[in-house]
């Protein structure tokens, strides 16, 4: 006999979908926020404004120390994940159109694909590299504008702001 799927929501939180949902909003915000908001050609002052304010909270809320073996690893995450990531993203979003940036970023896949397969030595299967390829044109027929401007410094932010997420 089928049972029933449980979900990991009640179906009447309404709160719970907005919130979720609030997410990708915001961060999709992040082109438009920087052009309009900040102040211009700041692109380290914009990455602080952006999480320092989350880092903060995140502290205050575990208030737990990591473990002395944990400190390098920590570190390197850090300064990829949040350091490098941030300030590239924010000189791309200064010199490049969102659409631009976002089919740049939409490479993502494939280059964590590329990582495993060098670090892991896991060879990558057919089926993730096809849907990676079948992500990046559905991003660039969204997105990439006929006329955009492309400029060589704002892609490479892009491009490195995208493998340091990796």
């Amino acid at each position: 006999m089928l049972q029933p799927m449980k979900t990991f929501f009640a179906p009447s939180s309404l709160a719970t979908i907005l919130l979720t949902a609030s997410a990708p909003a915001t961060w999709g915000s992040t082109y438009l926020v920087t052009t309009e908001f900040l102040p211009e050609d700041r692109p380290l002052i914009s990455a602080v404004i952006r999480t320092l304010p989350a880092g903060l909270i995140l502290i205050g809320m575990t208030r737990s120390f990591v473990p002395s073996l944990g400190w390098g690893r920590l570190l390197v995450l850090s300064l990829l994940n949040i350091g490098a990531f941030q300030a590239l993203l924010f000189v791309a979003a200064y010199r490049l159109p969102g659409g631009i940036a976002a089919v740049v970023g939409a490479f993502q896949p494939l280059m964590m694909l590329a990582l495993v397969w060098g670090v892991e030595r896991q060879r990558p299967r057919r089926l993730p590299i096809g849907t990676a390829l079948g992500g990046v044109a559905g991003m660039a027929l969204l997105f990439a504008a006929p006329g955009a401007q492309w400029d060589f410094v704002g892609l490479s932010a892009a491009g490195a702001g995208t493998t340091s997420m990796a």
